[in-house]
């Protein structure tokens, strides 16, 4: 069974260049034999929260909403693409998230930061880390951080100058830490349901 993961990014920008590092990951995890699939917030387009999915009724949530939720339970690992505005987390992604609650529990993310700076979105990392894990996710510690996203990957994702060099060689370990993860999560939830 090939894992079944998610990616996700955030920008609502009209020249997004983290979506560069979304086509990346996508393509670099079906490589090694997962079914990848990018869920674009500014493509879904949900509104600013106001209500969580569980909130309404069943089968009266937004069809977006719905389907996303189903394709979130059945997931078995997320890769949050984290870009990093003024110190902290995209409004976008983390809108996107908070929709959401139970549909995330017991799986393994990864977070993949970038910036157009030096720091290759890291502030943003730290803060996603601490989210995640208070939404019942296990976040891996094998980071994938890209500065200089403008030059790193070419506009149909490729890795291109040092800093896709640096993503490229980074990814092998990112990939593997939570592969592992996906397999034991899986394993446990086979052998016995979650606690809640």
């Amino acid at each position: 069974m090939s894992d079944r993961i998610l990616i996700f990014y955030g920008s609502y920008r009209s020249d997004r260049l983290g979506i560069r590092l979304a086509e990346y990951l996508v393509t670099a995890f079906r490589a090694r034999g997962a079914s990848p699939e990018l869920i674009d917030a500014k493509a879904v387009d949900l509104p600013m929260l106001d209500r969580m999915y569980k909130e309404y009724p069943t089968g009266t949530a937004p069809a977006a909403m719905e389907a996303l939720a189903a394709k979130i339970r059945a997931a078995d690992a997320f890769v949050f693409v984290a870009g990093e505005y003024n110190w902290s987390v995209q409004p976008g992604l983390k809108n996107l998230t908070d929709h959401f609650l139970e549909e995330w529990y017991w799986r393994p993310a990864a977070i993949a930061s970038y910036s157009a700076g030096r720091l290759a979105g890291a502030r943003s990392a730290t803060a996603w880390h601490g989210i995640l894990s208070e939404m019942g996710m296990v976040v891996t510690s094998a980071p994938l951080a890209v500065g200089g996203i403008g030059k790193a990957f070419d506009a149909e994702g490729n890795p291109v100058g040092e800093g896709g060099a640096a993503a490229a060689k980074a990814f092998p370990r990112f990939a593997d830490d939570l592969a592992w993860w996906t397999e034991a999560a899986r394993a446990q939830r086979e052998r016995r349901d979650p606690p809640y």
